[in-house]
């Protein structure tokens, strides 16, 4: 399941993301790759530790903190600091899946990638190629977003970056693990969530809607893993 999730940051919050990258020192990003992964690496990353990769997380966090879309499609238990890349012209990222597990920096407890996220931070009219490719059972989905939208996926997903031919792809990227660790069971949650929501607006005192929802919990409560 792909999901969309458009007015993740505003104007502000980009004006002093771009703000602090502009001015950001930067790492190989293969300092963060897998073994596969790092063979098809081509970009560059905010070492994570760094001050601006901590201080513009904290935004992004916060953002999604008040996102209902993003908590609808993703149910999050955890999610993984927000991470920075840049490409510059010729740079790209082959194909490649995601690590199932990574340890957080600080924490004792690893965290299982159910589900990836990108963060679009550069217009796309200021750069071309760079769209992120996802494939599924119904092919390969290319996306490239305005800038403070967001792309979310499962994280079993095999994707790649397209090569950069003009300009700079900035983007925060990360992963969370979910509550509900099945990507179907998601997929038919946030269906389910996504027909209250539109029920409440065009019917909302319909005595159904409450069995509805004590349905959607009710399965939640089943598939959840806290």
């Amino acid at each position: 399941m792909l999901v969309h999730v458009p007015a993740v940051l505003d104007a502000d919050q980009l004006r002093h993301c771009r703000t602090v990258l502009a001015s950001s020192e930067w790492e190989d990003g293969r300092a963060t790759a897998g073994i596969q992964s790092a063979q098809v690496k081509r970009n560059l990353q905010l070492p994570p530790a760094s001050l601006p990769a901590r201080e513009l997380g904290s935004v992004v966090l916060g953002a999604l903190e008040k996102n209902p879309l993003f908590i609808s499609a993703v149910l999050p238990q955890r999610v993984y600091p927000p991470l920075f890349n840049r490409y510059d012209a010729t740079m790209s990222f082959g194909s490649h899946i995601d690590n199932a597990i990574r340890g957080i920096p600080g924490s004792p407890i690893p965290l299982r990638t159910d589900v990836s996220a990108t963060v679009f931070l550069s217009d796309p009219d200021s750069y071309d190629g760079g769209e992120l490719v996802i494939e599924d059972t119904y092919g390969q989905h290319a996306v490239k977003l305005p800038a403070g939208e967001m792309i979310v996926y499962p994280a079993s997903s095999l994707h790649h970056v397209r090569p950069v031919t003009r300009g700079e792809r900035l983007a925060s990227f990360f992963w969370v693990q979910s509550l509900v660790r099945d990507a179907a069971q998601r997929a038919m949650l946030f269906d389910l969530d996504m027909a209250l929501v539109q029920l409440n607006k065009d019917a909302k005192q319909h005595p159904a809607l409450v069995m509805l929802t004590g349905v959607y919990h009710n399965l939640l409560r089943t598939w959840a893993t806290p």
